[in-house]
């Protein structure tokens, strides 16, 4: 007879803070205190952070969220504040289709932001729905305006909440996460609190993440190679 019992046993997962961020001192950093959005997993230490610009209250402006780096590539980087679509969408359309779990990056009346890496970044509106119960596996999201050019999962395409100005792809860094926030993901993904370092810092440039040329110019930073210094 099998015993098809359960093993006892505890999983937290991988330690996401164990390497030092920062070469100057914490004490001297400005920094604030901030309610990050749910869905977007275990963000970790480092993380390049932008804020959520949509026009409605109704969804999650005013939030937090992952910066999306200028250059889109087919997810293998870390770039959390993106959700990749699982099907394309074609010119004249208004609804893009992904994950289910990845759905709840996004609320009814988030901006959102559509793009791929082989064309400009293109502002759809107010999201206006989100359909989780048609289909068991994905989740299909309508929102406003209908965009002019396809976006084909083959130039991995994907959505975002706007955060940012339309030149910087819809996604200004506004500073450093200090340390990991689990965000949750899925249907029972709460959001998470953490803390964004803003200016005054130097820390270690490899350990930033989702951090490109364009997040360093908008935080007004200067690389200088193995460090960056934020003023």
């Amino acid at each position: 007879m099998v015993n098809r019992g359960d093993t006892p046993h505890v999983y937290d997962g991988l330690p996401v803070d164990y390497s030092r961020l920062l070469y100057s001192e914490f004490d001297y950093v400005l920094s604030l205190p901030i309610q990050l959005s749910a869905g977007y997993g275990t963000l970790k230490q480092g993380t390049a952070i932008a804020k959520n610009l949509s026009a409605l209250t109704t969804g999650n402006k005013g939030q937090y969220v992952p910066y999306n780096p200028t250059t889109v590539d087919d997810g293998a980087s870390y770039q959390p504040g993106r959700a990749f679509l699982i099907d394309d969408i074609a010119s004249g359309e208004s609804t893009f289709q992904v994950t289910l779990s990845e759905s709840y990056k996004f609320k009814v009346g988030d901006d959102v932001i559509i793009n791929t890496d082989a064309a400009a970044a293109v502002n759809g509106g107010a999201i206006t729905a989100i359909d989780r119960t048609t289909y068991s596996h994905k989740a299909e999201i309508t929102f406003t305006t209908a965009i002019t050019n396809g976006a084909p999962i083959a130039d991995a395409a994907c959505a975002a909440v706007e955060a940012g100005t339309s030149g910087n792809g819809f996604s200004d860094c506004v500073g450093i996460l200090a340390g990991a926030v689990e965000t949750g993901t899925g249907e029972n993904a709460k959001g998470g609190a953490g803390v964004l370092m803003i200016s005054n810092f130097t820390m270690y440039s490899g350990m930033a993440w989702n951090f490109d040329a364009a997040a360093i110019t908008d935080l007004s930073a200067v690389d200088f190679g193995k460090y960056t210094v934020v003023k």
